[in-house]
């Protein structure tokens, strides 16, 4: 009689569950626009590493993009830089430009 050697069992969906822990999410760097009064709007980057410093990324960002811009601790993202305008286009470069994340990390969103 043949031996039949039972396989390991192989969960094809085993993956898909990954897609909804934030451990996988969290390379990603989040870069929004939100609609503030009339035609005024903020940029928000949120997921950069902590290991950078935040005050100087904003700092450069001002001079770069001639706007105001600030580092805020929000409860639940932790610090979020904020600047004025949309500067979305252009901070994507920034970071990717200054080498902080690659083109495969970002994520934009808005309108």
């Amino acid at each position: 009689m043949s031996h039949i050697e039972n396989l390991k069992a192989f969960d094809p969906f085993a993956d898909a569950n990954k897609g909804d822990d934030e451990s996988v999410q969290e390379g990603l760097v989040h870069i929004r626009i939100q609609q503030r009064n009339g035609r005024k709007t903020l940029t928000t980057v949120q997921g950069l590493s902590s290991e950078y410093d935040f005050k100087k990324i904003v700092k450069v960002a001002k001079k770069e993009f001639a706007c105001n811009g600030t580092v805020v601790e929000h409860s639940e993202y932790g610090e979020v830089v904020q600047l004025q305008g949309d500067q979305r286009e252009k901070i994507c470069q920034l970071l990717v430009k200054c080498g902080l994340v690659k083109h495969d990390q970002l994520k934009v969103h808005g309108f």
